[in-house]
């Protein structure tokens, strides 16, 4: 159950930059407004399903108020950081950066629930993080040190630190004992809805664009991209911890990268090999079940 888990984690969020740049791409709308149509369509669907099934579980005032944090962190403020941050630092930057997600969410739970983090969480993520270096080598060494890269590096730095802990609040829902879906689908609504009055804050419009590759985008988006890989991913922290899931982080890249050799045609290089062995080699360490060193006892 936690592999299959964790690979529709790692193969749906590593096919929506596609829908995310096709959204992008069909409107001049404003990033709040994109934002905000992807995750209300999501919340709607969620609490309209678990409505007609009977599985819509009642929370408290308090629980409402940490599913308002969560879709902050998670469903709202931390996509505005990554896409306002797309327009000073290139992709490859930025997955380097996100990749953090894993050490961030082995401190936060050290901080938070004063987990201990798993002996092998340090040697995969360097190893991980350390591929994922290698596979944007061109990429990062491209950049130039300038105060918009700065802007682009801190802005990465802080949504990623959402996302992280965006986390700790669905384990501490899961601790709890609150239903995943539930909670997610009210964060969800919340996080759409501070968006919304971002949005109109700043002056901008919450119109949809009525044509059919936004429309499929957001479709995408909502459905899959956030019902089920954010479904999927939450259900994962509680099953397996937030630093062990966040390790997903550092697998979109291939994924994204395959999808671009086939339809964009990038060109491997050895340092995409080199990076490629080394997070496969991550997931080796922290991942499989190596065998008891049996004690021997004397005769």
């Amino acid at each position: 159950m936690n592999l299959c888990l964790y690979l529709s984690v790692v193969l749906i969020w590593g096919t929506t930059w596609i829908a995310i740049y096709a959204q992008q791409a069909a409107s001049s709308g404003s990033v709040g407004a994109a934002v905000f149509w992807r995750f209300i369509v999501a919340s709607l669907v969620m609490l309209a399903a678990l409505k007609a099934i009977k599985r819509l579980r009642s929370l408290t005032a308090r629980d409402h108020l940490f599913c308002l944090l969560q879709g902050c962190c998670v469903f709202g403020l931390n996509f505005l950081c990554f896409y306002y941050a797309a327009a000073w630092i290139n992709s490859g930057l930025e997955s380097v950066i996100f990749s953090m997600a894993v050490l961030y969410n082995a401190l936060n739970g050290w901080l938070f629930f004063r987990q201990r983090p798993s002996v092998r969480l340090l040697p995969a993520a360097m190893l991980g993080i350390g591929g994922i270096v290698a596979l944007f080598w061109h990429d990062l060494h491209g950049s130039e040190a300038s105060a918009p890269l700065l802007w682009g590096v801190g802005l990465s730095a802080l949504g990623t630190l959402g996302f992280s802990l965006g986390n700790m609040i669905s384990l501490r829902h899961q601790r709890l004992q609150r239903d995943v879906l539930t909670t997610n689908s009210y964060a969800m609504l919340y996080g759409a809805l501070m968006m919304a009055l971002l949005t109109l804050l700043q002056g901008e419009s919450l119109q949809p664009v009525w044509n059919r590759q936004w429309m499929s985008a957001v479709a995408y988006l909502a459905i899959f991209g956030s019902v089920v890989g954010f479904g999927a991913y939450f259900t994962l922290v509680g099953r397996i911890g937030a630093s062990q899931a966040a390790y997903s982080t550092l697998l979109f890249p291939l994924v994204a990268l395959t999808l671009s050799t086939i339809y964009e045609g990038y060109q491997w290089q050895l340092e995409g090999f080199v990076g490629l062995a080394m997070i496969l080699a991550g997931n080796l360490v922290m991942f499989a079940r190596f065998p008891a060193r049996r004690t021997r006892v004397p005769a």
